[in-house]
């Protein structure tokens, strides 16, 4: 597939194309995290993950784990204002954060937080997806891609986030998308960590 065709290059990429609000909330939400510690997946693997998303132009997106919007907003800023990303939340309180930090950040498309655990809130969720993006619990990762799977179209990427620092515990979800024959997968180092990106075929 051509998104997978182009990892190499994706993940060399050093472009940044923050500006404006958008760039304030992320900048702000980066400082946090260093004083906090906050598991935000930071500037390297956000550039990798923007990258994907821009050449895959989708409509709708999934994510499955918003924390406080970190994310959430750097797909947005590729997406214009047609498009969608529906976004899952299980922490009420982190939830409200994130719904605070991408209004500020003013991004064009319609987002939508929902909040509650994602096995639950998934198949409550209506419509197909073009991109999912997958950062919650590592042992889940396989669980919410099934729940997912029949809205997923041919051609559909999904990313799963920490498949390099969390490999192991990811492994049912690592051997399912490589070896069902379901995707064409392909791991995207980014320093010590990295992204799965895996296409429905």
């Amino acid at each position: 597939m051509d998104i997978l065709r182009g990892t190499d290059d994706i993940a060399m990429v050093v472009r940044v194309t923050l500006s404006g609000k958008a760039d304030e909330v992320l900048r702000r939400i980066e400082r946090a995290a260093q004083r906090t510690y906050l598991p935000i997946m930071g500037r390297d693997r956000g550039r990798v993950l923007a990258e994907i998303v821009r050449r895959t132009k989708p409509r709708r997106i999934l994510e499955v784990g918003t924390l406080v919007g970190y994310s959430t907003i750097i797909m947005a800023r590729e997406l214009e204002a047609d498009a969608e990303i529906v976004t899952i939340e299980i922490d009420e309180e982190v939830a409200e954060m994130a719904r605070k930090n991408i209004e500020e950040a003013m991004i064009k498309p319609r987002v939508e937080v929902l909040i509650g655990d994602a096995l639950e809130v998934i198949p409550k969720v209506n419509g197909k997806f073009d991109v999912v993006f997958l950062d919650v619990g590592k042992s889940e990762y396989l669980d919410c891609l099934r729940l997912v799977e029949d809205r997923l179209r041919n051609g559909s990427v999904i990313i799963a986030d920490n498949a390099g620092a969390f490999a192991y515990s990811m492994r049912r979800y690592l051997d399912y998308v490589r070896k069902s024959g379901k995707y064409e997968s392909q791991f995207i180092p980014v320093g010590r960590d990295g992204l799965e990106v895996s296409v429905k075929l």
